[in-house]
């Protein structure tokens, strides 16, 4: 049962992420799973300024509105992420400047492990998904496919989204998506190819912190 707490915390979370600078305005969308019911911000509605008025309760098997309250257009994606995975209760669509720069860049570089946090919390592959139209089918099925065993996605034109066991997994998983865009970018902005770890150094890096590698997943 979802309770006021529960409410007052997502609110604050997702406060969290817009004082980040994840998301400005309308842009962005946050879940969390609670049981067998996840909260979604509403549709229409401003993650950095959310207001408790405007969280969706949803059943998660079925994303049947238990509030009354209309939730996000991609409350689809989210939903089915979780229905896939018992370990996401958390997941975050946002659209940070320097990851959203790349997102909408055509000649942008396609890894981007610049420092062991990116393998380690981002994720040694990040999927690119195609531009579909926000709030699609389309959008939702490939979002969904994609994070079956990946944890952080570019959505190409439009932003990303990162999941994770609680708050602060995805909100560190967002942070340092950006952080690598932001040294990514910047160091092409200053005429100097980005230096990323080596095939051998990331298998070193994730034997030593995960006890396995993550090349084809993360199981």
């Amino acid at each position: 049962m979802i309770t006021s707490e529960n409410i007052k915390e997502f609110v604050c979370q997702a406060h969290r992420v817009g004082e980040a600078g994840l998301t400005i305005c309308s842009s962005g969308n946050l879940s969390w799973r609670i049981g067998d019911e996840a909260l979604v911000s509403g549709t229409g509605s401003w993650v950095p300024s959310l207001k408790e008025e405007n969280v969706s309760v949803l059943k998660v098997a079925t994303g049947e509105v238990v509030n009354g309250v209309k939730p996000s257009m991609e409350s689809v994606f989210h939903l089915g992420v979780m229905r896939n995975r018992e370990d996401v209760n958390v997941v975050l669509h946002f659209q940070s400047q320097y990851a959203t720069l790349l997102a909408c860049s055509e000649d942008r570089p396609k890894n981007i492990n610049v420092t062991a946090e990116m393998p380690l919390h981002v994720g040694r592959v990040i999927p690119e998904i195609p531009f579909y139209r926000p709030g699609s089918p389309e959008l939702a099925n490939a979002v969904v496919d994609a994070l079956k065993n990946r944890n952080s996605i570019q959505l190409l034109k439009h932003g990303q989204v990162v999941c994770g066991k609680d708050f602060d997994d995805v909100f560190q998983r967002a942070m340092f998506f950006e952080m690598g865009c932001r040294i990514v970018y910047q160091a092409l902005q200053a005429g100097t190819k980005p230096s990323v770890l080596s095939e051998e150094e990331l298998d070193a890096l994730e034997m030593h912190f995960l006890g396995h590698t993550t090349k084809d997943g993360l199981f």
